[in-house]
């Protein structure tokens, strides 16, 4: 590989990366940028592997950086795909309470979606049946500007943009170091030495291993979690006409089991979440010692597996009893039954761990010299990985004035 210097390096070609590229590129048009992803092509981890759902914005805590790009990102995201011709549609989705003590709580998210500025509407039983005829619910809340997408659809249209106009992506490309000076970052690769003048981490389930190459991690760990998902058989899929969520369960940092539309019509269930063996853990059996050391050894996690362990505990119990996982859906749809459902690949969430065992609720972009780190960027990151690369290209632009 040559060592010819770049204005800017890019490590990871997910959404992330590639929005923080094309949107350089748009900004800066002459000046060289290289992405560099060490698998064989884009979007093979979360943006690949996720529910392809276009977020609103609504679960957010008001004047976050979620909540800030989550609503102006898929206003983006919607625009970039009507002008390019990418399937899309704004379907809304109901948020159903089926026991009477989540109607609080229920209610509490009507709210914040308005301080978002989100429209949100409390509907009855009878409204939710007009909307979703097989679900059952005592009260919903419908966010009709939640929408569908294929992520990895959006990221090809992404990268033939960015190289059409300069950029280019090395794929098989692993980053091994990481030296900064005054004048940039020297990037030792599987394929040779880089010299960029500005760096940007957009590694994903890696991105604390690269930020760590320079002192940027600040302390925080990435913690793979699995999120496994089954597939309504065609023949009921029926049963499900957009998007049907539980109303999000407190104690736990996730947003639960439910059902999903895709884009190309097939009913997605899903994703619990599971402490993966393996950055790359989509299976039970993917198991890699370093990772599983590395949990052993992690102070934080075991504070945080105090804290969580019933519902971590019931977590677990779903992904290895089927019937579990299809008694959660049937709160939500009690028609589906266990031969609906088959299995779907999984994905895993990089879901960063501060020191004292706190996971982070929001987006988290950490600085080192001439670098940025994405260090925190689970969902809705997909959702908001435009207004997300717009910002750091602002990042780097406040650090070079």
């Amino acid at each position: 590989m040559s060592s010819e210097p770049v204005d800017l390096a890019i490590v990871g070609a997910g959404i992330i990366g590639l929005a923080t590229a094309h949107r350089y590129i748009a900004k800066h048009p002459g000046q060289s940028v290289l992405i560099l992803e060490r698998e064989s092509g884009f979007a093979h981890h979360q943006t690949g592997r996720n529910s392809g759902v276009l977020h609103s914005g609504i679960y957010y805590a008001p004047g976050s950086m979620k909540a800030e790009l989550a609503v102006a990102g898929r206003s983006a995201m919607v625009d970039f795909c009507r002008e390019r011709g990418i399937d899309h549609e704004v379907c809304g989705k109901v948020i159903v309470a089926t026991r009477d003590d989540e109607i609080e709580r229920l209610r509490a998210l009507s709210g914040r979606a308005e301080l978002n500025g989100l429209s949100a509407e409390l509907i009855d039983a009878g409204r939710l049946t007009e909307i979703e005829p097989h679900c059952n619910g005592i009260e919903a809340l419908y966010v009709p500007s939640t929408g569908i997408v294929s992520y990895s659809k959006v990221c090809e249209a992404l990268r033939i943009e960015i190289e059409e106009s300069g950029g280019s992506v090395r794929f098989d490309t692993s980053v091994l170091n990481v030296e900064e000076s005054e004048v940039g970052a020297r990037i030792s690769t599987s394929g040779g030495e880089i010299f960029a003048r500005f760096l940007v981490n957009c590694a994903g389930l890696r991105c604390d291993q690269v930020a760590g190459m320079v002192n940027a991690a600040e302390g925080n760990r990435i913690v793979p979690f699995r999120g496994e998902y089954y597939e309504l058989v065609p023949e009921r899929s029926h049963l499900v006409k957009g998007l049907i969520y539980p109303v999000p369960d407190p104690s736990f940092p996730f947003l639960g089991v439910h059902l999903t539309r895709m884009i190309d019509g097939s009913i997605h269930a899903g994703p619990n979440a599971v402490l993966a063996l393996s950055r790359e853990g989509y299976r039970w059996r993917d198991v890699q010692p370093s990772q599983i050391l590395e949990h052993v050894t992690n102070r934080g996690l075991w504070k945080l597996a105090r804290k969580y362990w019933r519902t971590g505990a019931g977590e677990v119990w779903r992904s290895l009893n089927k019937a579990a996982f299809v008694r959660a859906l049937q709160r939500l749809v009690p028609e589906i039954e266990s031969k609906d459902l088959e299995a779907s690949p999984a994905g895993v969430r990089a879901q960063a761990m501060d020191a004292n065992g706190e996971l982070l609720d929001d987006f988290a972009i950490t600085r080192s010299g001439n670098s940025l780190h994405v260090i925190n960027a689970p969902s809705p990151a997909a959702t908001a990985s435009l207004e997300i690369g717009g910002r750091i290209v602002e990042m780097i632009e406040e650090r070079e004035s």
